[in-house]
């Protein structure tokens, strides 16, 4: 890097206003961001590192006004490992830029304490406020995990921002991403996700298991049966012992949530729900009362039996 005028690496003019440093900021620290470029990681780290620290000193007016002075031919830092044939950005054989934004914090150090100073100063520049969203998840993405896509306006730029919503989430609960709030002296703030986990008509839900309601008729109650059971992931069967009544949870284990503790899947309960006609024919309703009567003296002869 021949030449680190932190103007040019923003690609912007010496009379251009905060709110276009700002701008040009945002713009290539997006860009050049290296999460963006897989394929060329390294070089944009470098790159990235180094619009960091163009904007420490042109994002601040009391750091960039020393610049100006400096770089317009002012009394320059003493610090001797700087190139002293050229600008106070200009790199000397043996510099090392591997640490883009210290080297623009020593450029205002003037060596010592005061130095120290500077630093601790800069260290403890507020960050910009943190930004809130709110997304709205099905209850299967909280099982499976989901991406979702923000859109932000933030000083009048769209910023575009992906981020992974996790297994298990439950509604309400918040996802912090660093870094991706509102602009500040001593860097951007976050982004605070509150997701919310939309009610689905076939499930609730009660930590990490799900209940659902099965209903049976009075015969497979009494008698058993196998039965469809709709879950997450599809359809499974479950067998139905003799003589379930009704409220009865029936499980199948690992049909629930994901447990954000353990990582295992919480259980799928089905509730027994025995349905009972609203009309029955004369013939229907007889063999019903005698049924009911053969089970009456059965009851009680069982607890004849029992005294």
């Amino acid at each position: 890097m021949a030449n680190a005028d932190p103007y040019k690496i923003l690609g912007v003019s010496k009379d251009a206003s905060q709110d276009d440093i700002k701008r040009a900021y945002r713009r290539l620290a997006k860009e050049h961001h290296p999460d963006r470029n897989p394929t060329n990681k390294e070089e944009a780290t470098r790159r990235f590192k180094e619009i960091q620290a163009a904007y420490e000193v042109l994002g601040d007016a009391e750091r960039r006004s020393e610049f100006d002075r400096f770089g317009a031919g002012g009394p320059r830092p003493h610090y001797e490992r700087w190139s002293t044939h050229g600008g106070p950005f200009e790199e000397s054989a043996n510099f090392d830029f591997g640490d883009l934004g210290s080297i623009f914090e020593q450029f205002f150090s003037r060596g010592g304490t005061r130095g120290a100073r500077r630093a601790g100063t800069a260290r403890r520049r507020p960050a910009g406020a943190n930004l809130s969203h709110e997304v709205s998840i099905s209850l299967r993405e909280a099982a499976e995990g989901a991406t979702r896509e923000v859109a932000l306006s933030v000083d009048g730029q769209t910023d575009r921002i992906h981020f992974r919503i996790p297994k298990g989430v439950t509604d309400g609960q918040k996802i912090r991403l660093r870094g991706q709030g509102q602009p500040g002296p001593g860097g951007r703030g976050d982004l605070i996700v509150t997701c919310r986990v939309l009610p689905d008509p076939r499930f609730r839900r009660e930590g990490a298991n799900l209940l659902v309601d099965l209903p049976l008729t009075f015969a497979q109650a009494a008698l058993g049966a196998r039965v469809d059971v709709p879950t997450l992931s599809g359809i499974a069967t479950l067998t139905v012992p003799p003589g379930a009544s009704g409220g009865a949870r029936l499980r199948l284990r690992g049909h629930g949530l994901p447990d954000p503790k353990t990582g295992d899947n919480g259980d799928l309960f089905a509730v027994v729900r025995i349905k009972v006609p609203k009309s029955l024919p004369p013939e229907a309703r007889e063999l019903i009362q005698r049924l009911d009567e053969m089970i009456s003296d059965e009851s009680r002869q069982q607890s004849s039996a029992e005294v």
